[in-house]
């Protein structure tokens, strides 16, 4: 097998935050106030998690984003450093701060997030960058967290190259008719499923029929997340249902950025979609066990010591 296989590259483009992170018993009603244990500042963003996702998989990953002339900046992209991720295509903005979001996590692990884009906002593409990264890469992974355009305009280079894209539309909103014959796999959350698709998903096999009407709009692939019900994987093949693993979850802010990245670097080195899917919930269950974001996103050696995936079952 070899090093392109083995150590596949992966692009990513997309957000880098400072995550506020405030442990509380509940969060508050509207108009009330609560105390909190603690307040935790953790590099995060969901490009920024998805890179450090892919590079703790044994990816070399390339991150293009936008963050500010202060001290978040400095602090994300030595985060960056430390993960061995290649940020030349994280520009500085000279007026806009970093970005910030403000995460409240409860006892039971949930958590609710306001972000602030700041420098994210005002993202723009280096495309002589890109091409160069994308050139002989195993993967674009992609989000809604920089602005939709050059989201678009990197999809477009990815598929110029040759290179698979690999998206998760989140924060959710439409989809650019343009967007869906470029994307590869699409990666969504029940509540994204349901939105795009316009369809419930309460269960696994109203995912499958989401996942189903969504992989007509052109993606190949399609996984819906279920939470602790597991995920739904369609393809060409049909739909399968990936039962959950079972842990307890401490805090999911990473999960669904742990999720992709696991599952990307998976088919960027050859997996079939269930080996990655089965890969991607041992990652995030990992994940959820731990607090903050990046810290929280394990290794590909703790994912290969953690316990197997359950079997899957083939949906009609």
């Amino acid at each position: 097998m070899n090093d392109r296989v083995t150590t596949p590259r992966i692009a990513v483009v997309g957000s880098l935050n400072m995550d506020l992170v405030l442990q509380v018993d509940r969060a508050p009603e509207g108009g009330e106030t609560v105390l909190a244990q603690g307040l935790r500042l953790i590099p995060g963003g969901k490009g920024g998690n998805q890179a450090v996702a892919c590079a703790r998989q044994g990816a070399r990953v390339a991150l293009f984003g936008r963050v500010g002339d202060d001290d978040h900046g400095r602090a994300l992209r030595a985060a960056l450093e430390a993960d061995g991720i290649d940020h030349g295509g994280v520009l500085t903005d000279p007026i806009e701060p970093t970005g910030v979001a403000v995460i409240t996590v409860e006892a039971g692990g949930q958590n609710r997030i306001v972000v602030v884009p700041g420098a994210n906002g005002r993202f723009t593409l280096d495309a002589g960058l890109l091409h160069a990264a994308l050139h002989g890469a195993g993967g674009l992974v992609l989000q809604f967290e920089c602005p939709l355009a050059e989201v678009l305009a990197a999809a477009h280079q990815a598929r110029a190259a040759g290179c698979p894209v690999r998206l998760n539309p989140s924060p959710i909103q439409p989809l650019p008719a343009a967007l869906w014959p470029l994307v590869d796999t699409l990666v969504v959350n029940e509540g994204e499923a349901a939105a795009l698709a316009g369809l419930p998903v309460a269960t696994p096999r109203e995912a499958a029929a989401a996942a189903q009407a969504l992989r007509a709009r052109g993606p190949a692939q399609v996984v819906v997340t279920l939470g602790a019900a597991g995920a739904v994987a369609a393809d060409g093949a049909g739909c399968r249902h990936h039962p959950g693993i079972a842990v307890r979850a401490v805090d999911t802010t990473a999960a669904g950025d742990t999720f992709l990245g696991a599952l990307s670097v998976a088919l960027a080195r050859g997996d079939t979609l269930d080996a990655a899917v089965e890969g991607g919930m041992r990652a995030a269950a990992l994940c959820v066990t731990q607090p903050g974001a990046q810290p929280s996103i394990p290794t590909r050696a703790a994912v290969l010591q953690s316990p197997p995936a359950p079997a899957w079952t083939a949906l009609p």
